[in-house]
């Protein structure tokens, strides 16, 4: 790989660790406000509803000038989310507006590696995108638990200004800025790209007329759709799995809401092993060949049903990661290149991330409704794990029937 490459790859794990660490500051910033806990949940709703919203205009704004320059103006709308929070705006507003920036980010980072790297090397890159964003989320949640205690703070209360000196949430964003301050530096030295695939109108209905032809030529195309609809069930099922293992381990293993977090970080270590062994053996070509991995992926959830030690909980929940990183990733180059064919990767991963951020939505509003219902954890993780491997097996025979030439 490029020097470049790394520049990209280090700019990208700054600005997402602000992200994911942001959160927990956002967090104790509600409960200091003594916000009603549903507001939590309200929190990554402001957040998600950003990609969905702006789906029609991110990816044009993405092809239209260089990648490099893009991620640099986005990650810089974080930092104003970051700054505002600090100086008293309302945290479910500040989060949003960290939620344009990151949807705008998005299509970006990934874009630019179709237009700055070889196809032979769009797995592999992938892998190591995909590996440091979990990194960036697991080092998320372990930072914000150092730097929302109040021993860390008092270390450098001599040096914090007056405001910040008492508040543990403040002292962490002042950090998490610090993030984002690099990370714009580093955009500045990211290789310059020619812009891909530039939208012919700024218009807004334009745009979203743009958008939908681009949604609909990527479901239309037989690759595209294959990998889309992969894509868009991994994130939804991975973000409502989340969810799921957290109440497991409450329940199953009565463990509370710290080990309950640990827990799950699990899933997130695997899916950086996963995907480190796809990007070393898949290549871009055999892409299709891992969906298979997705049905094992469900049975594996499905076993979780039946498990009552956390020695087997952990080497499960590993194991789901390993599985689901393994197969997302070629699944995210096959799309990534797919779209840089047939419209701009930036049009195409906008309309990824407006499939998988509405898959999100609705998987977490059909856990929410077997909850509700009182379904028992248990039966809750069966059917979660059935609805994984039926699908990705749906997917699987029908992309056989529409590509009878491929076998493996």
């Amino acid at each position: 790989m490029q020097l470049g490459f790394y520049i990209i790859l280090l700019a990208q794990f700054l600005s997402a660790l602000g992200d994911n660490t942001l959160l927990f500051a956002a967090i104790e910033l509600l409960r200091e406000l003594h916000a009603p806990g549903w507001f939590t949940p309200v929190l990554q709703e402001f957040f998600v509803g950003a990609y969905i919203l702006l789906a029609p205009f991110v990816g044009a704004f993405s092809d239209a000038l260089s990648k490099g320059r893009v991620m640099f103006i986005t990650n810089n709308i974080k930092l104003i989310g970051s700054a505002a929070m600090l100086l008293g705006m309302n945290p479910l507003y500040a989060y949003a507006i960290v939620g344009v920036g990151a949807a705008g980010y998005s299509p970006a980072k990934y874009g630019i590696l179709t237009e700055y790297l070889e196809p032979e090397q769009l797995v592999a890159a992938n892998a190591w995108m995909e590996g440091a964003t979990v990194l960036a989320i697991i080092l998320g949640a372990f930072l914000g638990g150092i730097l929302l205690n109040r021993h860390i703070m008092g270390a450098f209360a001599m040096v914090l200004p007056w405001p910040i000196a008492g508040d543990i949430a403040h002292f962490a964003i002042v950090v998490i800025i610090a993030f984002y301050l690099v990370a714009a530096l580093l955009n500045l030295f990211i290789p310059v790209t020619a812009p891909d695939h530039p939208s012919p109108s700024r218009n807004p209905v334009a745009l979203l007329k743009d958008f939908a032809q681009s949604f609909m030529q990527l479901w239309r195309d037989p690759l595209g759709q294959v990998s889309l609809t992969v894509t868009t069930l991994f994130w939804g099922a991975g973000a409502t799995l989340r969810l799921v293992v957290l109440a497991w381990a409450l329940v199953v293993l009565h463990y509370d809401m710290a080990k309950a977090s640990q827990l799950t970080a699990l899933v997130a270590i695997g899916i950086a092993i996963g995907a480190t062994i796809a990007g070393e053996f898949v290549r871009l070509h055999d892409s299709i060949k891992v969906i298979a991995t997705g049905v094992l992926m469900g049975l594996v959830v499905m076993a979780m049903a039946f498990v009552q030690t956390p020695l087997w909980a952990a080497i499960l929940l590993t194991l789901i990661g390993i599985l689901g990183g393994f197969f997302v990733v070629p699944m995210n180059a096959l799309l990534q290149h797919r779209g840089h064919q047939l419209m701009g990767a930036g049009h195409s991963i906008a309309v990824q991330n407006f499939n998988e951020n509405l898959s999100i939505l609705a998987l977490l509003g059909v856990y929410a409704a077997l909850d509700h219902a009182g379904l028992p954890i248990s039966w809750i993780t069966l059917v979660f794990g059935a609805f994984i491997s039926i699908s990705m097996l749906i997917i699987r025979i029908h992309f056989r029937h529409i590509n009878p030439d491929d076998h493996d």
